[in-house]
């Protein structure tokens, strides 16, 4: 084959087809969805976000632990915040539930997936359609973030975070990894790869906080707030 043959493509079209319109009036979609989602969370106050694996089930080590640590939350004042969904966020509402605080869930509208957890509070309960409005609310009001072994959407999260915090996008907050064992190789390439490469600040390794101690993860968190006032993150 020539090589004037093997790149020539088919000319792309310059435009969308279909109707603006609907775009445009998705916004108001969206709006929506902050607006509820701001109110209902500024009037619950102080929260901890908690994330992590929608696969792990009760009786594993991690599930069992984020309910104890949830519990230990609520205990020192915070409310507990999650996905909604199952794994340790529901662990994370279930804490919450034993000791009586308060559990809030954020859920989404995914294929596989169908309301939330029997553990959220139905006082505290919002469901989102748009996943960057989710994590929004997520951050928002989170005054610290403990996250267990998850997939993906808890990578995601919480490397959204972190670069926030990096950026000074919003303030810093405690950030707990919780699990040496999962958390292990992640922070041994973080130290390697990319501050020996130059690619983060040494001092950015320091945005978070490794423990295999869920006592200690509470504590991190409870120690950050003896000299800080909970507040929202960010005012705009």
């Amino acid at each position: 084959m020539e090589a004037s043959n093997f790149f020539k493509f088919k000319r792309q079209t310059e435009e969308f087809e279909g109707d603006s319109n609907k775009d445009l009036w998705s916004i108001f979609k969206i709006m929506g969805e902050f607006v509820d989602g701001y109110d209902k969370l500024f009037r619950v106050g102080p929260c901890i976000s908690v994330f992590g694996s929608a696969r792990l089930k009760p009786g594993s080590k991690y599930y069992e632990m984020a309910i104890e640590t949830a519990e230990l939350i609520t205990e020192s004042g915070f409310g507990i915040i999650t996905g909604g969904g199952p794994g340790i966020m529901e662990a994370g509402n279930r804490g919450a539930h034993n000791r009586d605080g308060k559990s809030v869930g954020l859920g989404i509208e995914l294929p596989f997936e169908q309301g939330v957890n029997d553990y959220v509070h139905s006082k505290y309960e919002i469901n989102f359609k748009y996943f960057f409005v989710r994590k929004v609310m997520f951050v928002k009001y989170a005054q610290a973030f403990i996250v267990f072994p998850g997939g993906f959407g808890t990578l995601d999260e919480l490397f959204e975070t972190l670069t926030l915090i990096q950026t000074k996008k919003i303030k810093q907050i405690p950030i707990v990894l919780v699990g040496s064992e999962y958390w292990g190789g992640l922070i041994d390439w973080i130290k390697i790869t990319l501050v020996e490469g130059g690619y983060i600040n040494p001092d950015d390794t320091e945005l978070f906080y490794l423990t295999d101690d869920h006592e200690d993860a509470v504590k991190f968190v409870c120690d950050f707030y003896k000299k800080e006032k909970p507040e929202p993150n960010f005012d705009y």
